[in-house]
């Protein structure tokens, strides 16, 4: 039988963890991508061997707070875009939020990709969910025919590329994305030259991160 004791010790690393996790993403949204780990240890009022004791690298913070994010806000938006009856629809609506989260954690973003921590695992399954999406689309006749999976993670890479220029909150990034969709549209479509090869990136989480 455990003990209150032997209890006790667990409850305090698991609230000291989501202390500095919610202090961590405040303070990169905050103050941007160059915070301290003693700096985020101090906000957070622990140790920073407490900190470390949790996340050894400043690349195991910023991932955590990413995954975190991907958890709560991207898993749940995919769910919803795959259930979507209307594919369009469910691929805007997961467009929207993907870019919205980016927009949010741009600055714990840029932080991972400094420490070697962003890897393009972690937007896998969102690509794989708009690419169903796009092919369920298409096959409606929503979404022009000449679009090809690998137009994807450049499409959001380019939307992704306007958050740097305007301010998080501003969502000025919609009206780019509204771009983007009238030009998905096979109404008035024109024919494009063929997509080339994706090359492999030299930066890990090309694409949406």
């Amino acid at each position: 039988m455990v003990s209150n004791v032997e209890r006790h010790p667990r409850a305090d690393a698991v609230r000291n963890a989501e202390r500095i996790l919610r202090t961590a993403r405040a303070a990169f949204a905050d103050d941007g991508p160059d915070v301290s780990l003693d700096e985020i240890a101090r906000r957070a009022g622990v140790g920073l061997r407490t900190l470390h004791r949790h996340f050894p690298q400043k690349g195991d913070l910023v991932r955590a707070i990413l995954d975190r994010s991907v958890a709560e806000d991207l898993a749940p938006a995919i769910e919803r875009a795959l259930a979507a009856e209307d594919p369009l629809r469910g691929l805007t609506a997961l467009m929207e939020t993907a870019v919205a989260m980016v927009a949010r954690e741009q600055n714990t973003i840029a932080a991972a990709r400094n420490a070697g921590s962003l890897t393009a695992d972690l937007s896998t399954s969102y690509f794989e969910a708009l690419t169903r999406l796009a092919q369920r689309a298409q096959q409606a006749g929503m979404l022009r025919a000449d679009l090809v999976p690998g137009d994807l993670p450049r499409i959001m890479a380019m939307l992704v590329s306007v958050l740097w220029s305007m301010t998080p909150d501003s969502e000025g990034w919609r009206r780019y994305l509204g771009f983007v969709l009238d030009g998905l549209s096979p109404v008035g479509a024109t024919t494009q030259p063929a997509a080339v090869p994706l090359l492999k990136s030299r930066r890990s989480g090309d694409g949406l991160l």
